[in-house]
């Protein structure tokens, strides 16, 4: 945990700073509620196998290799990935079911193989309150997943600077390598 970003990072408290953020997360995770078990694990997922056991599983990460590792687990595994990003004054929210065979996957709206310039935060900023909201839309999408309440969010893209919101909706890509028909082994 860094102090450059403690205060986007609304999980943490200045004496996180110097921590490991998992050990760091489940401190204060348990200071908010002590009845809740919590397993933190301090390693790189290779594989992303621990996705078969999850529920739901939210994408926090602030990288495409990543996201794209997870989706692909998702896909695999049949679980529904809720998708979180921010950068400078732009956030996104998608909810994939993956459960439901007609359900868009990470790659039908990012694909894989297409030429994307990483941003990184550390570089373009991203203003600190956008995060937290983001954060509290997945959390809120992840428990109307567990609980099997109203409709998954189609893609939500909020424009901090006005504060709207836009809605699109994503289609399957029957061409998609990851959840269509053209899909590769893995």
């Amino acid at each position: 945990m860094d102090l450059t970003n403690l205060q986007r990072q609304i999980l943490y408290r200045t004496e996180s700073v110097g921590s490991v953020k998992v050990d760091a997360a489940r401190a204060t995770l348990n200071d908010i509620n002590p009845e809740v078990a919590i397993m933190a694990v301090h390693k790189r997922l290779e594989d992303f196998s621990a996705v078969s056991g999850a529920d739901v599983v939210l994408d926090c990460s602030d990288n495409f290799a990543t996201r794209h590792a997870l989706n692909r687990a998702c896909v695999r595994h049949s679980k529904p990935l809720v998708s979180g990003a921010a950068i400078r004054f732009d956030g996104q929210l998608m909810v994939f079911d993956l459960r439901k065979p007609e359900s868009a996957c990470y790659a039908c709206l990012f694909p894989e193989d297409a030429q994307v310039e990483e941003v990184q935060c550390s570089t373009m900023g991203v203003f600190a309150p956008l995060t937290g909201v983001i954060g509290a839309m997945q959390a809120m999408e992840a428990i109307k997943l567990v609980a099997r309440v109203g409709e998954p969010a189609a893609l939500q893209i909020l424009d901090a600077k006005s504060a709207e919101w836009r809605s699109v909706r994503v289609k399957k890509d029957p061409g998609c390598t990851v959840c269509g028909k053209n899909q590769l082994a893995g």
